[in-house]
Order: structure tokens, then C-alpha cells, then sequence
């Protein structure tokens, strides 16, 4: 069976090389509702004369008939009774009706999905209007005009031509205006919100929609406002307001429930389904998911819930009920008419067919296999690329032409694989269209390393890395689905670079490849931070070592799939390298075996894993860093590293916090390397010690903030007090260099989940930097933010990226925090010895907190690490 599979392959190979035209690709494991308001045909006002001949009267006879076969769905019996309206108003020289009808047949082209056609009836209907027209009223005419426009941009938006649909959407827009046509008005601004969405422009779609919901929050409800809502919705998802999405969501289908409007309802039921997917609340996206494909009335929207269905199915490893929905998919996608939607959503099929091939090999005896039949992939892709082809849309085609050479590398037929997957790349860059050249360059380069070609996998890989860091301020505009997918679809391309770059063969690295590395791996550092926030919002510079601090040797311990890498810079030496072979997952689980024994106070089960951390992360190089004179260890970590405390690593005789001060940082080209200056400190110290909110009281707060006033000239809000707008206000109206926070909060690897609690609310992390931020751009940063009593959220393995969203996002140059929630009184205790320590100008902040640590480890009853491992500072540890 191979061996035919093979045969066919290079025979559909070989014809799709014999068409030259270009190829394309998006990252589409969530398919969105991507069809604009069409709105109903346009029919005559009631001021219009139509023709008394008898042609004249049979034509509005057809005009009428057309418009109710629209209505029923017959689109074809429609565009036939137009076509012959048409034809009868051009006989007749009325260029005004025949531009009308023109524009609705060129709608009923538009659902059956006939493209070429739909085109030639628009542009004939605009060239009839640009002719004008004498006898029409001009509220008439701008009527039809700003009709036949909207149109328009419709049929641009379906062909991938974004940016031309905007535009002809906001000419719409003016159109409507002018004809006093505000239903209209408002259709026109919510497709262009839509075409922003498809050109990445988020925020500016936010605008719109938000001005749009302003308008028809005074206007009766309607079929516009619930789709207006339903765009609002989706959007708010695609920022990352996911909660705020779904509440308007649930808004958009009551309103759509209320007007009983089925198709409405499906949209909106699928547009829920993808941000409870965002939400990772897959239970109630795949239920919305259902209900939007049994309420569907057209075979589009159902077939998208059901390709989404399937896609979370098979990522949640439900193969039996991914299995139950391949037969209907694979008959509803044969019988869908050309158009932008069917290309995608067959190679969105292809996508999940081949997900299914690769982890059909572990299902349990006696099963019946997954199997996705490879030679029917490459069909459906083959299909897709020539549809796309006569469709014009060079994206699609790109998109088609790579997911077809990533089913022949699975095949193992690898060269013809490669020349697809150049084919693909070449089509991206020509267009301009980097968010899809890097998914290229990827799968080339592992299509180069999977063929002995190190040096060439090295260079396409690198090229891939510098289109993501190009893509930066675009990184969430790349799909809406790398929302679902940054550890699929970019975070491997870093780490795959990187193990080529630190891969052994018959030498060590280069100090070259190791650079290479290292700014690879501090480049995921930030793309992870942009994902977090939903935006590229950090400012970056590169930061010598030797320029920060002498005194400081950073590193960079990067989790592989086979291997731990560790990259040690230590001031004005080479670059040093070791690893230890082991399986990524078998790491983790040490790591989260450290963390849970660390905070079980009555055993001390935690030293013998603390131990082997050390062999693999220190030991190698022990003797270099005594050697070097360092006193601070500064962390580049990474991954579920990030969750533990450095500090409590230990050789067999000592805590690795006993030999030096520790500092974590997310990226060096995020540090300040500024030093606190300490003449006249000041600090806003806030806390709650009552229970709130369902949190328990922290009774010892009161004695932590006044054991700090009694070292730091401090304004202090404690419990009523502390209400998030009196925080804003104190910080809008004083320069406070220190900010202390005792109150519970969690950091968390999504920021909506990542919040510290103040008297009258949760505050998340973007609602931080809008109170923090502000006060930084017009009296300076803030030098060290204190978090005295948060935690890590549980079962969350990478819930310390939220720790580090947080101090890179307030603007602070430094932020000490607690990986889990500590006793109170010893968090008292070591903030007062750290704020004592930090009034003496010779120390680092680091240091400072080294010695406040270390008078706990000397105290009988707090020296378990439960005590004061958890305090970690992050950023600048000058």
C-alpha cells in the first residue's frame, strides 16, 4: 500500500509542478467565522419609477422573485431570475435598476460561491453607477451605490484582498451616511472592524466596534446589533479579553435568541465555542461547538463548529470521539461549492487528518485505527491549492502547498517534501506575508536537518527566528489560533534552533553557535511575554554583562526534548557549555517533585532532589564560578525551572543561597541596569490582614508594614484603606522608588488569571501596569516592587511567566515576590531584615536579601526552605 501511495504522490507532484504560480500559509487549528454582512438584496424605494413597458413590468416581476428565492436560500434560482432582470433594464436603458440588480446578483453569486462571476456583476454594477444617473433622487442613488460597495467589499474580503476591503468598506460607510442610511452605515463599519481583524489591526477593529455599540445601544434591537456584538465579541478574544468576550457573546446570542434567528445563533454559538477554547474551558467549547453545528442553516458555519470540534477532540487525545465525526466532515467538505472558506477548511481537514496520523500508533489493542488514509490527505490539499489558484488567493495557495509537503515528510519522501515546502516560501515572501514565511522556513529547515544538511537547517532556522522577531508587534495578529497554540507553532522553532546550535558532533560549539543560542532562547524569553500579554509591549536592548555587574555570572538553563542545555556567561570570559542527557519529561517531573517537597515543612524529603539540581544545573562548574570571584548568580530561566527557588539548591553541605546572592531575570535585554539609589527612600506600603473575597486573613500585615515605616519613610494603606482607586491615586500623586504589596495575589501563565487582591477588588496584571505605568512615564520607574505574599497558581506548570509579567510590566527595575504563600510571621520577619539590610549602600538589593534569608536558615524555627526559599527577586539585583 506504501508503495502505491508513493506512485500517486510524485504523479500529483509532478502536475502541481507543471503550474508555476505562486504558493502561501496561516496557522488555522480554530477556524473563525470569517463571512461579512451581506445585508438583504436591494430592492426599489418606494419614490423609484420602475418602466411601465411590459419589459419594464416583467423585470420588477423578476427583481421580486429573485429577492424571495434569496431569501429561502435558492441562490441559484435567484441569480437566474436576476440575470434575466438585468438583462431586460439594460434593454430598457435604466443603468439605475440594472446597476440595483446587478449588485444583488452579484450577492446570489457570491453564496454559491461562483467568485469570478460575482466579480464581473459588482464591477459592472459600480461602472454603471460611476455614469450616473439622471433620474434618480441622490439619496437614491447613494442608497444603491453605498449597496453595491458593500458588496464589493465582500467579494474582496472572500478573494483575501484585506486591505482593498477596508477600503471600499469605509466607502461605503460614507455612502450610507450621506443616503441617511444608518442600518447601512453601521453594516459598512462592522465589515470593516472585519477586515481590520484579517489584517492583524486588532486594536483599530476595537475602536470601530466599540463606536458601533455606542450607536446601537440607542437604536432597537435588530439582526445588526447582534452581529455587531458578535464582532465585538470575537474580537475582544483575539486581544486576549477572553472574559469580557464571552460575557458579550452570551449578550449577542440572547439578543439573537430573542429574534429568533437561527443562523445568527449558530454564529454566535461558534464564536463562543472558540473564546471558551482561548479560556481552555474545552468542556463548554465543545458543547458550543455542537450546538452551533445543529442549529447551522447554511452547510458553512456548520461545518466550521464541526472542523473545530474535531481539532479540540484529537488535542485533548478524545480519538474515539474524533473518529465519530471524520464520515460527515469528509461528505459535507466534498459538496461545498469553491470559495475562500472551502479552501481552508479543507486544509484545516488535512491539518487534523494528519494530527490523527501521527498519534494514531497509540491506541490500545483492538481498537479500531485512526488511520487517516495519507493519500486522501494529499487529495484534499491538491484540491484546495488548484481552488485557491482560481481563486487568486496567493495566501491560500501557500497555505495549501506547505501543509502538502508537511504529508509528504510524513510519508518520508522527502525531497519532493523540501520543494513544496520552497515552492510555499517563495509564494510567502513574494507577497510580503512573514507570518507565514517562518512556518516555511521551519518546515524546511527540519526538512534539511531530517536530511543530514546541519549547516543548511542552521541558516533557514535562523532565518525563521529573525522573521518572529520581525513579526514581534504582530506576533498575535499572525492567526487568532496562535492564541491556542504558541507551544505548537513558535516556541518549538526557538528550542529546535537552539538544539542544533549546542548539538555535539566531533567538537564543542563554536563561541559563535553558542551567542547564537543564547540570544535565541532570551528571544523566546520575550516572545512568551508578548503571548502572555496579547501584545508586544516590552522595549528591549541589548545589555553587556561586564557593563551591569563584575561581579555576576548569569545562567541560562534551556530545557530540550533530550537534554538539559546550560549556557554559563561569567564577566569577561568565554562562554562555557554543558548539558546532561535526559528526557524533557522526566526533568519536569524532578522539578515538580522539588517544588511539592519543598513546601512540606515536617520532612525534608526535598534534599536529595535539591542535590541532583544542583549536579545537573551547578556542579559542572563549580570550581570556575569559585574561581571567577563572583558573589550573584543571576537566572536566565526557563520553562517549569522558573516555578522553583535557585536559592534552596544544595551541594551536600550547604544551600546554594549560603555560597551566593541569587537574582532571577526573564531577559537581560529587559534589564535596567541602573543601581537603587538610596538617599531618601520612600516606600507606598498597602496590605490587607482581614479576610476578603474568600481569602483568609494575613493577621501578621499590620506588624510587616509598620516594621518597614520604622525603617522607610512610608505612606501606608492597610485594609479599607487600600482600595484599588486609592492606590492609583497615591501613585499618580507621589514619586514612591519603593511600592510594597502585602496582600494574597497569583501569578498564573495567563494574565487574566494573574491578579493581586486589594480591599474592593482582584487587580490583573494589565490593570497594574495602567495604574503603575502612568506614574513611570512622568516621575520616573518605580526601583523595587515587593510582593510579599503571593503564590504560584496550582497545577499550573509554567504559573511563574505570570511573576514575570508582572515585573516586567509594571515598570519596575527590580520585583521581589513569593513562589507560594508563606507564614506570615516569618514573611514579616525577613521583610523587616531585607528593608534593614537594604539601608546600607554597599549591599545589592540581591544581597540584601541573601542576608535576610540567611537569618531565617540560623533561625530553629524557620530554617526549612518553606520559610524563605519562596522570596525571589527578579530583574535589576543591583
Amino acid at each position: 500500500m506504501r508503495r502505491k501511495q508513493a506512485v500517486f504522490f510524485r504523479t500529483l507532484y509532478s502536475l502541481l509542478k507543471l503550474d508555476k504560480s505562486p504558493p502561501h500559509q496561516v496557522l488555522l487549528l480554530v477556524l473563525v467565522l470569517s463571512q461579512s454582512i451581506f445585508g438583504l438584496p436591494v430592492m426599489p424605494a418606494a419614490t423609484t419609477t420602475l418602466p411601465a413597458s411590459e419589459v419594464g413590468r416583467e423585470a420588477a416581476l423578476q427583481l421580486g422573485q429573485g429577492r424571495q428565492y434569496y431569501e429561502t436560500g435558492q441562490f441559484a434560482a435567484a441569480a437566474s431570475f436576476w440575470s434575466q432582470a438585468a438583462t431586460a433594464f439594460a434593454s430598457l436603458g435604466d443603468r439605475l435598476n440594472q446597476a440595483m440588480v446587478l449588485n444583488n446578483l452579484s450577492l446570489a453569486y457570491q453564496q454559491l460561491g461562483q467568485l469570478s462571476e460575482a466579480k464581473k456583476a459588482t464591477d459592472t454594477s459600480l461602472k454603471l453607477l460611476q455614469t450616473g444617473t439622471e433620474s434618480a433622487s441622490k439619496k437614491e442613488y447613494m442608497r444603491i451605490l453605498a449597496q453595491a460597495l458593500n458588496t464589493q467589499g465582500s467579494l474582496q474580503l472572500a478573494l483575501g484582498e484585506s486591505e482593498p476591503a477596508l477600503a471600499t468598506w469605509q466607502q461605503a460607510a460614507t455612502a450610507y451616511d450621506k443616503a441617511g442610511d444608518r442600518t447601512g452605515f453601521i453594516r459598512s463599519s462592522i465589515n470593516s472592524a472585519q477586515a481590520l481583524r484579517a489584517l492583524g489591526l486588532y486594536r483599530r477593529a476595537l475602536t470601530t466596534l466599540i463606536e458601533v455599540n455606542e450607536i446601537q445601544q440607542k437604536q432597537p434591537d435588530s439582526l445588526i446589533k447582534v452581529a455587531g456584538l458578535r464582532s465585538l465579541g470575537t474580537t475582544l478574544q483575539l486581544i486576549g479579553e477572553a472574559g469580557s468576550s464571552r460575557q458579550v457573546l452570551q449578550n449577542s446570542l440572547a439578543l439573537a435568541q430573542k429574534l429568533e434567528s437561527p443562523a445568527d445563533i449558530s454564529a454566535t454559538l461558534l464564536s463562543l465555542g472558540n473564546t471558551a477554547r482561548s479560556q481552555e474551558d474545552a468542556k463548554a467549547a465543545l458543547a458550543f461547538y455542537d450546538r452551533s453545528a445543529t442549529q447551522a442553516t447554511d452547510a458553512t458555519t456548520k461545518l466550521q463548529a464541526q472542523l473545530n470540534s474535531l481539532s479540540l477532540l484529537i488535542d485533548r487525545q478524545e480519538l474515539s470521539a474524533a473518529q465519530a465525526l471524520l464520515p460527515q466532515i469528509k461528505s459535507e467538505i466534498a459538496n461545498l461549492p469553491a470559495s475562500r472558506n472551502t479552501v481552508y477548511a479543507k486544509i484545516n481537514f488535512a491539518q487534523s487528518l494528519m494530527k490523527l496520523e501521527t498519534r494514531g500508533q497509540g491506541e490500545a489493542e483492538g481498537e479500531k485505527p485512526l488511520t487517516s488514509r495519507p493519500l486522501y490527505i494529499a487529495q484534499l490539499l491538491a484540491q484546495a491549492v488548484k481552488q485557491a489558484k482560481s481563486l487568486k488567493d496567493q495566501r491560500a495557495e501557500a497555505y495549501g502547498l506547505g501543509n502538502l509537503g508537511k504529508i509528504y515528510q510524513q510519508t518520508q519522501q522527502l525531497s519532493s517534501a523540501q520543494d513544496l515546502t520552497q515552492q510555499a516560501l517563495i509564494l510567502a515572501q513574494a507577497i510580503h506575508a512573514p507570518d507565514i514565511a517562518y512556518n516555511w522556513q521551519w518546515q524546511l529547515g527540519r526538512l534539511q536537518r531530517d536530511r543530514g544538511d546541519i549547516t543548511g537547517a542552521i541558516a533557514t532556522y535562523t532565518e525563521a527566528v529573525k522573521t518572529l522577531q520581525s513579526l514581534r508587534s504582530d506576533l498575535v495578529a499572525i492567526n487568532p489560533d496562535v492564541q491556542f497554540s504558541f507551544r505548537e507553532s513558535v516556541e518549538p522553532v526557538y528550542r529546535e534552533l537552539v538544539s542544533l546550535l549546542l548539538r555535539k558532533s566531533n567538537r564543542e560549539p563554536t563561541q559563535e553557535n553558542l551567542a547564537l543560542a543564547r540570544e535565541a532562547i532570551e528571544s523566546l524569553q520575550l516572545a512568551e511575554l508578548d503571548n502572555f500579554f496579547k501584545e508586544a509591549c516590552l522595549d528591549t536592548k541589548p545589555v553587556q554583562l561586564d557593563s551591569v555587574n563584575a561581579q555576576a555570572a548569569v545562567i541560562y538553563p534551556i530545557i530540550l526534548t533530550d537534554r538539559l542545555e546550560v549556557i554559563l556567561s561569567l564577566p569577561g570570559q568565554p562562554l562555557r557549555h554543558y548539558a546532561t542527557s535526559i528526557p524533557q519529561s522526566q526533568l519536569e517531573s524532578t522539578i515538580e517533585q522539588f517544588r511539592q517537597n519543598l513546601v512540606i515543612r515536617s520532612k525534608r524529603e526535598f534534599i536529595p532532589v535539591a542535590q541532583k539540581l544542583y549536579d545537573w544545573l551547578i556542579r559542572p562548574v563549580e570550581a570556575d564560578l569559585a574561581k571567577s570571584g563572583v558573589k550573584t548568580l543571576v537566572f536566565v530561566a526557563d520553562g517549569a525551572l522558573r516555578n522553583i527557588p535557585m536559592a534552596a539548591l544544595r551541594d551536600r553541605h550547604q544551600y546554594l543561597i549560603e555560597k551566593y546572592s541569587i537574582a532571577l531575570a526573564p531577559s537581560l535585554k529587559l534589564l535596567d541596569p541602573k543601581p537603587l539609589q538610596r538617599r531618601q527612600l520612600k516606600a507606598l506600603t498597602v496590605g490587607l490582614s482581614e479576610a476578603r473575597q474568600g481569602f483568609a486573613p494575613l493577621s501578621n500585615v499590620p506588624l510587616e508594614l509598620k516594621q518597614i515605616q520604622s525603617e522607610v519613610s512610608s505612606v501606608v494603606l492597610l485594609n479599607q484603606k487600600f482600595t484599588s482607586n486609592a492606590f492609583q491615586n497615591q501613585i499618580e500623586s507621589t514619586i514612591f522608588p519603593i511600592v510594597h504589596i502585602a496582600t494574597h495575589g497569583q501569578f498564573s501563565s495567563k494574565a487574566e488569571q494573574t491578579f493581586i487582591l486589594s480591599w474592593d477588588d482582584r487587580i490583573n496584571v494589565k490593570q497594574l501596569d495602567r495604574i503603575l505605568q502612568p506614574r513611570n512615564k512622568s516621575n520616573g520607574a518605580i526601583e523595587l516592587l515587593v510582593l510579599s505574599a503571593c503564590q504560584t497558581a496550582a497545577g499550573d506548570k509554567r504559573a511563574a511567566l505570570g511573576l514575570a509579567g508582572i515585573a516586567v510590566r509594571a515598570g519596575a527595575r527590580s520585583t521581589l515576590a513569593t513562589l507560594w504563600s508563606v507564614d506570615d510571621a516569618a514573611t514579616a520577619e525577613l521583610m523587616n531584615e531585607f528593608y534593614r539590610e537594604l539601608a546600607n549602600t554597599t549591599l545589592t538589593k540581591a544581597e540584601a536579601l541573601r542576608r535576610a534569608q540567611l537569618k531565617l536558615i540560623k533561625n530553629p524555627q524557620a530554617q526549612h526552605p518553606i520559610y524563605w526559599a519562596a522570596y525571589v527577586l527578579v530583574g535589576n539585583w543591583l
